[in-house]
């Protein structure tokens, strides 16, 4: 899934090949998604269920154009699911169709893309395990998949195969789920909500309680970004400071400077110029600008 040609682990960085037209990349479970400046949309990776979208199951070491559109604009990747968006609006899933996580309306997996209805007003998304979520250009937020943990926000436990609206508002601006059955999302207003599986308190919301409908994260209005995963959380403020929550592991993957695990929101550092920040299994990552 690195990409560069082989199957060895890398403990420093290594180039993608030499081209100098990438403009986004992301990463599933173990498979990667990335878009070029020109439109066009290649993966490399694990590929047991078709989730490089090239309609075979075959692995690949180095990336691989997905068709020949020059139309995508926005990608992401699940648990053996990957998902993304056209110029033209338009949302596209493809890899397990387990749970009905690609919102097909069925559970068939597909190595190919496949349109999740008709509609030309999706903006933003994101995928978990075996479920998923994604933002339309008119503020709502929509989810799909399994449903076990309520991490679908849907106020039950029910899986669906097709895009169910959470709640009737407008004014969602973008999403996370996590691996472990969580889910983040930020309002336009700069509020912090959570919702789904709550082991070691990796909603945020000082306690271990489960919820299945979105729950906001203290009465700030100041959060920019946020990314769950695995069993940790962080997000970012306005103002440039870095909070994370949740299981530090035994690795310390809270960055805190110990192994305890929080139920609410503590700040990493005291620095106010971090940019971005991202969360994987045990691990917690930021760029500072």
């Amino acid at each position: 899934q690195l990409g560069v040609g082989d199957a060895i682990d890398k403990s420093s960085p290594v180039q993608v090949g030499a081209l100098t037209t990438w403009a986004s990349v992301v990463a599933g479970n173990n498979h990667t998604l990335a878009i070029k400046t020109d439109g066009t949309l290649w993966t490399w990776g694990y590929n047991f269920s078709g989730e490089l979208g090239l309609g075979d199951t075959t692995v690949r070491s180095s990336p691989v154009q997905v068709g020949a559109l020059t139309t995508w604009s926005k990608a992401w990747g699940g648990q053996g699911s990957s998902f993304a968006i056209k110029t033209d609006g338009t949302l596209w899933s493809w890899g397990t169709g387990g749970h009905g996580v690609l919102g097909l309306g069925n559970t068939t997996s597909y190595s190919s893309p496949k349109q999740v209805g008709a509609l030309t007003t999706w903006s933003s998304g994101d995928a978990g395990n075996t479920d998923a979520m994604a933002i339309k250009t008119d503020g709502t937020l929509w989810s799909w998949g399994r449903g076990l943990f309520g991490q679908l926000g849907l106020s039950n436990t029910t899986s669906y195969s097709s895009p169910k609206q959470v709640g009737a508002l407008t004014n969602w601006s973008s999403v996370s789920c996590g691996r472990g059955y969580t889910t983040l999302a930020i309002k336009t207003d700069g509020t912090l909500w959570s919702w789904g599986y709550n082991g070691s308190g990796r909603l945020g919301l000082g306690n271990t309680t489960g919820y299945s409908s979105p729950v906001q994260v203290g009465a700030l209005t100041t959060w920019s970004k946020a990314s769950c995963n695995y069993a940790s959380s962080a997000a970012l403020k306005t103002d440039g400071t870095v909070w994370v929550w949740g299981d530090a592991s035994s690795f310390g993957a809270l960055g805190l400077g110990n192994t305890t695990s929080y139920s609410s929101p503590k700040q990493l550092g005291g620095a106010t110029n971090w940019k971005m920040v991202s969360t994987s299994r045990w691990s917690m990552s930021g760029v500072i600008v």
